[in-house]
């Protein structure tokens, strides 16, 4: 087995929710629209698919994904967010975007505007300082110092924000978490 399909194999082998996103599940509408990027087996789409969301799983392999071909409330897309392809989602907007250990800046744009008003976006990936734990460690694919608070900043508003040692995570590390609602009105209504 390749180094490459050990590391697929592990990540594969995690079927339960992150916390952090679990943490922040009950800010997304039931019955809303939910996309897993970068989704690998799906762990995250099918915890929001058992909750009654419709799902859209995108990822670059998608053979683990397999056996939700016939479930209705799940599309699968297989794409290549970094070969300069067009963005696989164009025009479509969901209820949440979750994103979980996968970076790759340039979609930030995309990322931020496929959340509809009031969308929630959960963001979980590797930082600075993970390089001597374990992998990724090269830094195009480590967060810098507080970089998911800056790029939300001026479009989403911050509701949960961690940066730090994960110990108790499927895969610990350095991690930075966010959890960020386009348009905060949006999820609690300001009373007049």
């Amino acid at each position: 087995m390749s180094n490459i399909d050990e590391k697929r194999s592990k990540h594969l082998s995690i079927t339960n929710p992150s916390p952090w996103v679990s943490r922040w599940a009950d800010l997304i509408k039931q019955d809303g629209t939910v996309l897993d990027l970068a989704a690998g087996g799906g762990r995250h789409g099918r915890f929001f698919l058992d909750r009654g969301n419709r799902v859209t799983l995108v990822d670059k392999l998608t053979d683990a994904l397999a056996d939700l071909e016939n479930n209705t409330n799940a599309k699968v897309i297989t794409a290549d967010l970094e070969d300069g392809s067009p963005w696989p989602l164009q025009d479509q907007t969901f209820d949440a975007v979750i994103v979980v250990n996968y970076l790759y800046r340039p979609i930030w744009p995309q990322i931020l505007n496929s959340l509809k008003p009031g969308g929630v976006l959960i963001y979980e990936t590797f930082a600075l300082g993970n390089e001597d734990y374990s992998r990724p460690r090269n830094p195009d694919h480590l967060l810098k110092q507080s970089e998911l608070l800056d790029i939300s900043e001026n479009r989403l508003q911050v509701i949960g924000f961690e940066q730090g040692l994960v110990t108790n995570a499927d895969i610990p590390g350095v991690k930075q978490r966010l959890c960020a609602v386009n348009d905060l009105d949006q999820v609690y209504p300001m009373q007049k």
